[in-house]
């Protein structure tokens, strides 16, 4: 039976023998960062490849999906993931009730509590990853998915100083490791955690996760199952069209197998379609979602999608091209563009989850396709 998911055993194992190296030179105890688009298959690699990969090794591995949820607070799910894996040490637990001055010790009662583990708590993040060290005898891999939205939040950003506590502790002599590998979907929100010098990875290797390709649309032309053979060239320029996205091309496959009229003959042109019809169902969403906004509200994205990384929200350049913007999509009306306003349509745009916001009030887009969608609709002449 096929595996729901394409194997990358060896893109795995380069990546293991990167992340564990304890070559003289190596950036990789300072952390690993990783970027791909949203949905092109990152997460699903972490969870099935490189964890696995990585637990074969002998290290203790921890996986934390910042994205899962995201009305909690990125470092309380950092937190609550350490927590998770110290309770599963009965002996550790004891050790760190001690080290807290209690004498006596009732693991999952009362007398202690995993809560006093944390970001200013009795027992710091660093020497809780440093005792867990100690008693596994294992380096320590924490896996952190949507890295990004750790510089969200004050407790994200605490999170990430005391993992950097924790990282320059455990890769000490006295120790046996501490690896962090941060993923990220936009390449621009991820260089925050480790561009300037007064962010906790600073320095920290930032590098393209490498995209699906011809081998796996190989392996989903073998196993996708239609009434006719696909031909994997024909779709490989397909799935590129569609962002290298996994599912676009399921969606296409399900739009078939639910086609009961449909014959073998007219199978490899109708997934051609298919396909076709999923993007442009993707982009129709966006614009949908783009075109229900104020004036202000989409001038104010607009601007910021043609803008990129130079993107200043309350510069008078860019308050010059709002008003430009605006005259253009909302002539007759009366819009009045200051800081105030301005500042309500940020919000209103984050509130719709089409930017995102950096604590100290950089912005980005959420999803860095929506200015390629946006730029093909003509949404953004005139922005830049």
């Amino acid at each position: 039976m096929p595996t729901r998911f394409f194997p990358r055993p060896d893109l795995a194992r380069r990546m293991v023998a990167a992340i564990t190296t304890q070559a003289v030179g190596s950036a990789s105890s300072s952390g690993l960062f990783l970027s791909a688009p949203r949905r092109t298959g990152k997460s699903t690699f972490v969870r099935e490849d490189l964890r696995p990969a990585l637990q074969a090794t002998g290290a203790s591995v921890m996986y934390v999906d910042l994205w899962a949820n995201r009305k909690a607070d990125p470092g309380t799910v950092i937190v609550d993931a350490v927590r998770a894996e110290l309770a599963t040490h009965e002996g550790l637990v004891q050790r760190l009730a001690r080290s807290a001055g209690m004498d006596k010790v009732s693991v999952g009662g009362v007398s202690f509590s995993l809560d006093r583990v944390g970001l200013g708590r009795e027992i710091s993040l660093s020497a809780a990853l440093a005792a867990l060290s100690d008693e596994t005898g294992r380096m320590i891999v924490l896996l952190v998915d949507e890295a990004q939205h750790a510089i969200t939040t004050e407790g994200g950003y605490d999170a990430l100083f005391a993992l950097k506590a924790a990282r320059d502790e455990l890769n000490s002599s006295r120790h046996h490791g501490l690896r962090i590998v941060a993923t990220g979907s936009n390449r621009d929100k991820l260089a925050m955690l480790r561009n300037s010098k007064d962010q906790a990875f600073f320095g920290a290797p930032l590098v393209e996760f490498p995209l699906l390709g011809l081998d796996y649309v190989e392996w989903f032309c073998r196993g996708v199952d239609l009434l006719a053979p696909l031909d994997p060239q024909r779709v490989v320029r397909l799935f590129e069209d569609a962002g290298h996205q996994p599912e676009i091309l399921g969606a296409a496959a399900d739009r078939l197998r639910l086609d009961f009229a449909l014959t073998a003959r007219e199978t490899p042109a109708a997934f051609e379609r298919a396909v076709a019809e999923q993007i442009e169902a993707a982009d129709a969403q966006t614009l949908r979602i783009v075109q229900a906004l104020t004036p202000l509200q989409s001038a104010v994205l607009r601007v910021l999608a043609a803008q990129g990384t130079g993107y200043a929200p309350f510069d008078a350049a860019t308050m010059a091209r709002y008003r430009g913007v605006l005259t253009t999509i909302a002539s007759g009306e009366d819009v009045r563009i200051d800081t105030s306003n301005v500042q309500q349509a940020l919000a209103a745009l984050q509130d719709k989850s089409l930017i995102w916001r950096e604590k100290r009030g950089v912005y980005a887009l959420e999803e860095a396709g929506t200015a390629s969608v946006m730029r093909r609709a003509g949404l953004l002449d005139g922005a830049a």
